[in-house]
């Protein structure tokens, strides 16, 4: 492998005018260079998530991983990567590109690939698997500039992407007549294209991985193994991403997680059991950009498949079932932040009919080759008349403590000093934090004789240089699971917007000046994202939940009522209904906040008699 870092790079072709000096036609787009392509802030950060995920100096990611990146730049330019699904923009392509790579490789360092070797097999070809994930992620979709596109420069002539990369002003177009699954079969003409020779007799000295690969470019991921499952994941995070959902917490939650339990269970009754894209009455619709399920009658199912399975803990009711869908990111919430869509279905044949809808993204229920056809009607959506301040349904009732037999938690209205979510802070916290900086291999012969390549546009040239991807508020806590723990969790996630205040669905409010806990909606949150202390909680005979608030407990950090009880009521008011919600009342709003909000005006503390 040293070879491969020995090599020079392979500088532009001689002769070839900068495109700069290209005069553009009107309606035509200029070929950009890929260090033009890469230079913005988002891609910049991308290609640091990449490079931190691999164990490589600077000059060694420039061979193995930013040289392939650059030559996808070039050859990918300003195409989307759909018509009119998702990353549907100029650019889109690129930035799907590095985003799946990105993701691939965030979760490739949760396998020991390949399985059932010795350790020390694994480890002397970690980083070979670690860049055929990056490749098999980057190629997987590159047949589609070769077959959904027409793309042909000013002057009529047609450009393929055989060709080379764009070098003159250039427009394309979406065949009407393509087929979707060709761009599968079309991968073998292109990724020689990325991939040199050099990296080719690398890869194909591992015959596990070169075999997954191959079957990866074809399209074949049901033969692909574990690196089929990866690309798969990382697309589908990817496009759920671009779309507005956030479906890595549901894909990788473990499997006895409610939400889990839920995604599987829809998953097996599109498969089998709905009746979809019916041009009558069904249970839901495809369209080319979401998954229309009629709310009532899907949840009506799906708690009924659950509970014959034999599943505990399935929500009582719809609303339940909503909510729970809703607040793990399986079904798209509507602009106002509810669950439910209303929409009128129309089907070619005239038959029309007004419904109420879950909406999801169908990355979350379908790989990309077992998607059905979109159906050949419409789906309408009409527009809600309702307050934004209305209140949403209330969520099932739960038991708490002797001190508050039933907990109402209720979600409250909406005020006005949410602030919109980052799309690229979504991103980034779906990937996560890389890992710590690190000093060049061992490996890299170079290593203090020769400065290590740098990533274009002034990027940091050492690994001691580069600053964090995320800020130090970014960085989540990481001592074990305690009372302490899910304090800095619970003010990680505020920092970060992970948890959203005084909101219709927040789990923390502002009331009385300081910080108000909903039980035990906030310790069920915090304990389905750390669900590896269940054990603990099983050997104290404790629900997870309750052994998170008994140790927040612990720590006296809550008022107490005059009576002694810990649980403080509120009553939240608004245009329709009123409803109570039950919680911890902090001492110090400080705990949480380094400015605190202004209270919630549509809750107020009620007092014990």
């Amino acid at each position: 492998m040293l070879s491969l870092f020995q090599r020079k790079r392979v500088p532009p072709a001689a002769g070839t005018p900068p495109t700069s000096a290209i005069e553009t036609p009107k309606g035509s787009m200029r070929p950009e260079s890929a260090a033009s392509l890469l230079a913005t802030p988002r891609r910049q950060k991308l290609l640091e998530h990449i490079w931190q995920r691999t164990s490589l100096s600077r000059r060694q990611f420039a061979t193995l991983y930013l040289a392939p990146l650059e030559r996808y730049a070039e050859l990918v330019q300003q195409f989307p990567a759909s018509e009119n699904h998702h990353h549907a923009y100029p650019g889109g392509m690129l930035d799907h590109g590095l985003e799946i790579v990105a993701y691939a490789l965030k979760l490739r360092q949760s396998y020991l690939l390949p399985a059932g070797v010795t350790p020390e097999a694994q480890a002397a070809q970690a980083e070979a698997w670690t860049a055929g994930t990056a490749y098999a992620a980057l190629l997987h979709d590159i047949g589609k500039i070769a077959v959904d596109l027409h793309v042909e420069h000013a002057d009529g002539s047609v450009w393929h992407p055989w060709h080379g990369p764009l070098r003159k002003p250039y427009r394309f177009r979406y065949r009407k007549e393509r087929e979707y699954r060709l761009h599968s079969a079309a991968t073998g003409l292109l990724y020689v294209r990325l991939l040199d020779r050099d990296i080719f007799d690398w890869l194909s000295g591992y015959p596990d991985l070169w075999a997954a690969l191959l079957y990866v470019l074809a399209g074949q991921y049901e033969h692909a193994g574990t690196l089929g499952e990866l690309v798969v994941q990382a697309d589908q995070a990817s496009v759920a991403q671009e779309l507005g959902g956030d479906p890595s917490k549901a894909l990788a939650a473990p499997k006895h997680a409610l939400q889990r339990k839920l995604l599987d269970g829809l998953r097996y009754l599109l498969k089998g059991e709905f009746k979809l894209n019916q041009a009558g009455p069904a249970d839901g619709w495809l369209t080319q950009d979401a998954l229309w399920l009629v709310s009532k009658t899907v949840s009506d199912k799906l708690r009924a498949h659950l509970l014959s399975q034999g599943i505990d803990g399935i929500p009582a009711n719809n609303t339940a079932v909503f909510n729970v869908l809703q607040d793990h990111g399986i079904v798209q919430p509507t602009p106002d932040g509810k669950a439910i869509w209303k929409a009128t279905v129309t089907s070619d044949a005239g038959w029309s009919h007004a419904f109420t809808f879950l909406k999801l993204s169908p990355a979350m229920i379908w790989d990309a080759a077992d998607r059905p056809a979109p159906f050949a009607g419409t789906v309408h959506i009409e527009q809600d008349e309702a307050s934004p301040e209305v209140c949403p349904p209330p969520a099932a009732p739960a038991t708490v403590t002797a001190e508050a037999a039933t907990v109402d938690t209720t979600p409250v209205a909406v005020t006005s000093s949410i602030v919109p979510p980052d799309p690229l802070a979504g991103l980034l916290e779906m990937l996560g934090e890389p890992p710590a900086p690190h000093a060049p291999s061992s490996a890299d012969t170079s290593a203090g004789t020769e400065p290590p390549a740098p990533l274009p546009h002034g990027a940091a040239s050492a690994p001691a240089d580069v600053p964090s991807i995320v800020s130090e508020v970014m960085t989540p806590p990481t001592i074990a699971p305690s009372g302490e723990h899910f304090i800095a969790w619970l003010r990680h996630a505020i920092h970060t917007r992970k948890l959203i205040i005084n909101d219709a669905k927040a789990l923390v409010h502002t009331v009385a000046d300081t910080a108000y806990l909903v039980s035990p909606g906030v310790f069920q949150r915090y304990a389905q994202e750390h669900p590896m202390f269940a054990k603990q909680a099983k050997e104290a005979e404790l629900a997870d939940w309750q052994w998170v608030q008994k140790r927040f407990e612990r720590l006296q950090l809550h008022r107490k009522q005059p009576n002694g009880l810990n649980i403080w009521t509120c009553e939240v008011a608004g245009p329709r209904k009123s409803r109570r919600l039950h919680g911890y009342l902090l001492m110090a709003p400080e705990v949480l906040f380094e400015a605190t909000p202004a209270n919630n005006p549509y809750l107020q503390l009620m007092e014990s008699r």
